[in-house]
């Protein structure tokens, strides 16, 4: 099993390989793919030094599985030559989300879908990965008819740039090189990647499109805001959830409960309920605050958390892979 990593030094990158690590992935051979400026810089994974390699050179290997972390350009130009020598595609990027002809693949809720033939396969935003985990059996058991999502994300979803500026600022210098436009510490940015025309920017946008393709229903009505917070790692989601039928709380509890990936912390009488600190380095979705909404029916208020590098990312595409070859789809 010959597995590339492309993006293999940035902050996604750097967790894939923890995760492949720890969950024992069975590769045989690593291809730790960068820019050409790192071509030659070493990588570290399971006590060996392995080479960042070029683009080409990766190619060339016809490994059985590339993972990209490297951004929609890059994936647009390169998954295509990949696929082309037989190497199927995990990409992290936005860049073949809402294709109609590729897969948007969160393991828990739709892997079954894959076949050998999905040669590029697409990884969903970190926030509607989260999201959809914690609603996917409330779906299942109720139906879901419109979700009000608000997010609180963590400077690490910008990536190196922006965990930077956050440090600098924290230490009282203005920041070198910032990721946004304005200061990240002791504020709260409403601005997650480009404004569209309809005012809400790209990224909530996503979340909107990518939860009814991945939930393979167009009829979920999705509004978002999306927030920038100055926290490390794990972004956090209140969730205002109707459903077309009604619920009870004690079952709600339950089908959480037993939901894969999910870990149910809600207690609120001992003050417990999610936060981003407790979900670093985890895989698990974290959920509690739940509560009716008392001002309409059928609707539970939530409070949703995840380590937007593991689950929200790299947890996510190797959990893809892991599942192309458990069925044999690769290699």
């Amino acid at each position: 099993m010959k597995l590339a990593i492309v993006g293999a030094t940035g902050l996604v990158g750097t967790e894939l390989l923890k995760v492949l690590a720890e969950r024992q992935f069975p590769l045989t051979e690593l291809l730790p793919v960068a820019s050409a400026k790192s071509v030659g810089q070493l990588v570290h994974f399971l006590g060996k030094d392995y080479p960042v390699v070029s683009m080409d050179d990766a190619i060339a290997a016809r490994p059985d599985i590339a993972i990209f972390s490297a951004g929609g350009s890059v994936s647009k130009e390169h998954a295509p030559r990949f696929a082309a020598v037989g190497t199927t595609v995990v990409d992290n990027s936005s860049a073949w989300r809402m294709d109609p002809t590729k897969k948007l693949v969160v393991p828990e809720i739709n892997a079954s879908t894959l076949t050998a033939d999905d040669k590029i396969i697409a990884n969903p935003n970190c926030s509607t990965i989260q999201m959809v985990v914690a609603l996917n059996d409330l779906h299942k058991a109720y139906g879901l008819q419109r979700i009000v999502v608000s997010t609180y994300q963590s400077v690490t979803g910008t990536g190196k740039k922006a965990v930077d500026q956050l440090l600098e600022e924290r230490a009282g210098q203005v920041a070198s090189n910032p990721a946004y436009p304005y200061p990240i510490d002791l504020n709260v940015l409403p601005h997650i990647d480009v404004f569209e025309e309809n005012g809400y920017t790209k990224e909530e946008m996503k979340m909107v499109h990518e939860t009814k393709k991945i939930m393979g229903d167009s009829n979920i009505q999705v509004t978002a805001t999306c927030v920038r917070i100055p926290v490390m790692g794990g972004h956090s989601e209140a969730l205002n959830v109707q459903f077309h039928k009604e619920f009870a709380l004690n079952e709600v509890r339950a089908i959480l409960h037993d939901t894969a990936g999910v870990e149910l912390v809600d207690e609120p009488s001992q003050n417990r309920y999610p936060m981003p600190k407790d979900s670093h380095g985890r895989d698990a979705v974290l959920v509690g605050r739940l509560r009716r909404d008392e001002t309409q029916p059928c609707t539970l208020n939530m409070w949703v958390v995840a380590d937007n590098l593991r689950k929200g990312a790299a947890t996510n595409a190797v959990q893809i892979a892991e599942y192309l070859v458990a069925n044999k789809l690769v290699g």
